[in-house]
């Protein structure tokens, strides 16, 4: 009677865990679908000039914020919630009215190096200039034709909602002063032209200084790729430069170029909005190229002998109750796809022993991706990644928290607990 409950429950849950597995499709679908229309990346009668601008546009990932959910791609109106108020990305297709129909090269070129509108007007910085003011002139003038080259939307997105005392626009001059130097990359003559072309992408067109930087209470840049919470997403991007968080000194080059084109290798898989990134825009970018960013990301990185042994603090004796309440839902939820002792599986479920992801000092994107579930990114090397179902509907906060907690200290893992709290503040989703 007993192995007969302990099948139905376990049944009832794969039931539960394929229903919501199947809604997360579903939105993950809907999420990446921007209404029916044809390819905008199709350089089919383009000239040179706007062919190589529709890779730059990619390359930068300019349709995944000018694009709302279900909406046509450039035509913008996505709202982007941060700790300042809402942001609405404006419709960058060349209609006259609702558009940049009427921007010249000069004015396009004057918004990403300097932040400007036409008319002067000092633009917000959730559009990444402080990142674009590097891009060459000759770049931006080959996206500028290719943003002319679209069809033409007439959309008339709603302004933003930003707070109070942050909608005071010359406000911005005390901002950028404190945090904005124009001025386009300047190539390092010490490097090889690959290390300085991947500097160029990754500091400038790929702009990841956006999201893999803790910003102040003014939204600046503390520390240049030294990673931080993504402004308006419930997701930590790790820093890049550390071992003990991203860092890839100790990769090969073809390992970092796997992880960027493909979003899963044996060491790693990117989950959240590195995903999407991966999926949008890197695996699209060629072969030179992914070479160029992944040795300038390897030799920005430290190495592991540059630590000494780091471990968290052992649980105290009232922890051990909870973490062995973990350890049984680790066996009941986790265990088929990633293993008795959290070794994963090569190219399918991740290991989640000796996992940097795991135990990095903000325990965010494992809560994450236990409340949401998800997929890596589908690319022509994954086009059918292995997805993992959500289990906020299935486990209470406190459950969760000891789950993680569990997973941070198992099989040689060490950090920190989690608490109930931090699972509370997990479930804010600030973007849209």
């Amino acid at each position: 009677m007993n192995d007969f409950t302990t099948l139905t429950d376990r049944l009832e849950k794969l039931a539960a865990h394929l229903v919501t597995g199947t809604v997360l499709l579903f939105l993950a679908t809907g999420t990446a679908a921007y209404g029916d229309f044809d390819d905008p990346f199709d350089r089919a009668g383009l000239d040179s000039q706007q062919q190589r601008g529709a890779y730059l546009t990619r390359a930068g990932n300019c349709m995944g914020c000018h694009t709302a959910r279900g909406g046509q791609p450039f035509a913008g109106g996505r709202r982007l919630t941060t700790a300042f108020g809402v942001f609405v990305t404006p419709n960058i297709t060349p209609d006259e009215e609702t558009g940049i129909g009427n921007w010249t090269e000069a004015d396009f070129w004057q918004a990403l190096h300097e932040g400007k509108s036409p008319d002067g007007q000092l633009l917000y910085p959730a559009f990444p200039y402080t990142e674009y003011t590097k891009v060459t002139r000759q770049d931006a003038n080959a996206i500028f034709a290719y943003l002319q080259s679209l069809p033409v939307i007439r959309q008339t997105n709603p302004p933003h909602a930003i707070r109070f005392p942050y909608n005071f626009r010359p406000l911005l001059h005390i901002w950028r002063a404190l945090y904005f130097t124009p001025g386009e990359y300047v190539p390092d003559s010490s490097k090889t032209t690959q290390w300085n072309r991947g500097a160029y992408l990754v500091q400038g067109l790929g702009h990841c200084n956006a999201c893999h930087t803790n910003r102040s209470l003014l939204g600046g840049a503390d520390n240049e790729l030294a990673g931080g919470q993504i402004m308006g997403m419930n997701w930590y991007a790790p820093s890049l430069t550390s071992h003990l968080e991203a860092g890839s000194s100790d990769w090969t080059i073809d390992e970092i170029v796997a992880l960027l084109s493909i979003g899963i290798t044996d060491r790693a898989v990117a989950s959240g909005p590195m995903a999407t990134i991966i999926r949008q825009s890197l695996q699209h970018l060629s072969k030179e190229d992914l070479r160029a960013m992944a040795e300038y990301l390897q030799s920005i990185s430290d190495s592991k002998s540059d630590y000494a042994a780091a471990s968290a603090a052992p649980a105290p004796i009232s922890a051990y109750s909870s973490l062995m309440h973990g350890e049984q839902l680790y066996q009941t939820h986790c265990q088929d796809c990633h293993g008795v002792s959290g070794e994963g599986v090569p190219g399918i479920y991740p290991p989640l022993a000796g996992n940097r992801g795991v135990v990095m000092t903000s325990p965010l994107n494992t809560i994450r991706s236990i409340l949401e579930g998800g997929y890596p990114a589908t690319t022509k090397g994954n086009p059918r990644p292995y997805g993992m179902p959500p289990f906020q509907q299935i486990l209470h906060d406190y459950e969760i928290a000891n789950l993680v907690s569990y997973i941070r200290n198992a099989w040689g893992n060490s950090a920190d607990r989690v608490t109930v709290y931090d699972v509370e503040q997990s479930r804010r989703i600030g973007v849209e």
